[in-house]
């Protein structure tokens, strides 16, 4: 599903990721950890293709196709999708109209209903919005977009207990884990500082970041255990 190869990413100059190599296939559902700053959401917006990350060298193959040089909007067309750890609030645009432009000419009302955002619908943009409530929306978009692969920068972050069940659920069904792995026809990567979100979700593998290096990998609760032991300044050193 998607290919990363060799990547180097700066940022105004600043090198920020370098030499990330990452293959994830379809069907399966992968997890980022990092501390902060340690170039987490700058691997997800560059494989959006955000203008501000230049790609220094290596390639971003996604479902067989060379992406590296395509913007953004064309890669959300061939079936990329990314929800913001912070999302911007957009004023005089509702709800309604987003998803109605995210969605196409699916239908979404039955989604809106089981998750009781209807009476956000007609509201502007994550405008006075809760973190759960605005990760739900975020989520919300993803879901009526069906992009093939999905990729989610913290979820848990800023959603109380309660929602984050909610989160978690809706995650699930976005990754299809309520099919057998080789019938599901969605990826994602997912970035998680705290872990919180592996108890709602099975992810298939793990990895984390350090210094903007990939230095560690394996099974994603074991790689939890190892940080909570450890910390990520040790692991950054690969104990394994």
């Amino acid at each position: 599903m998607l290919k990363i190869e060799d990547l180097w990413v700066t940022i105004n100059g600043k090198e920020i990721l370098k030499g990330i190599d990452l293959h994830i296939p379809a069907g399966e559902a992968h997890v980022l950890f990092g501390k902060n700053g340690s170039g987490k959401s700058s691997l997800l917006m560059a494989i959006m293709g955000f203008s501000h990350y230049t790609l220094g060298q290596g390639k971003i193959i996604f479902r067989g196709q060379d992406i590296t040089n395509l913007p953004t909007y064309e890669r959300a067309r061939l079936g990329l999708g990314l929800a913001f750890q912070r999302p911007p609030t957009i004023r005089g645009v509702r709800t309604r109209d987003i998803l109605t432009a995210c969605a196409g000419k699916r239908p979404y009302q039955d989604l809106v209903e089981q998750y009781g955002f209807a009476p956000f619908l007609d509201r502007e943009i994550n405008y006075g919005f809760s973190g759960g409530e605005i990760k739900r929306t975020e989520l919300l978009q993803l879901m009526v977009q069906d992009p093939k692969m999905v990729l989610l920068d913290e979820p848990e972050s800023g959603v109380d207990m309660e929602n984050l069940q909610v989160v978690g659920e809706i995650i699930g069904r976005l990754l299809q884990k309520d099919r057998r792995r080789q019938h599901r026809e969605k990826s994602g990567l997912i970035i998680t500082h705290t872990g919180f979100i592996l108890d709602y979700i099975n992810a298939d593998r793990a990895y984390i970041l350090g210094e903007g290096r990939l230095c560690c990998q394996g099974n994603p609760r074991e790689l939890l255990h190892d940080i909570k032991s450890y910390g990520y300044e040790e692991c950054a050193k690969c104990r394994r």
